[in-house]
């Protein structure tokens, strides 16, 4: 999915027994984790990510639906 401005976008297969919240803290852990190591400026900020998530599945969501998420202008905002 394209990076949108200050967020990204991921479709993801998981298995059942994990939740939707540890594959989002898993993500932005690891994320964090490697950008840190690579540019240390970052090791100055508290964090990189936001506590703030959305997912849906994508049996019953429609590309549309995706695409108006991503370019919702609330996303400029933050």
């Amino acid at each position: 999915m394209p990076l949108g401005r200050g967020g990204c976008q991921l479709l993801v297969e998981y298995d059942e027994k994990t939740t939707i919240s540890e594959v989002v803290r898993a993500f932005k852990g690891r994320s964090s984790r490697i950008w840190r190591e690579e540019f240390r400026e970052l090791t100055k900020l508290p964090s990189l990510w936001t506590k703030s998530y959305f997912y849906d599945t994508s049996g019953k969501i429609s590309t549309a639906k995706v695409m108006a998420y991503i370019n919702d202008p609330h996303h400029d905002r933050h």
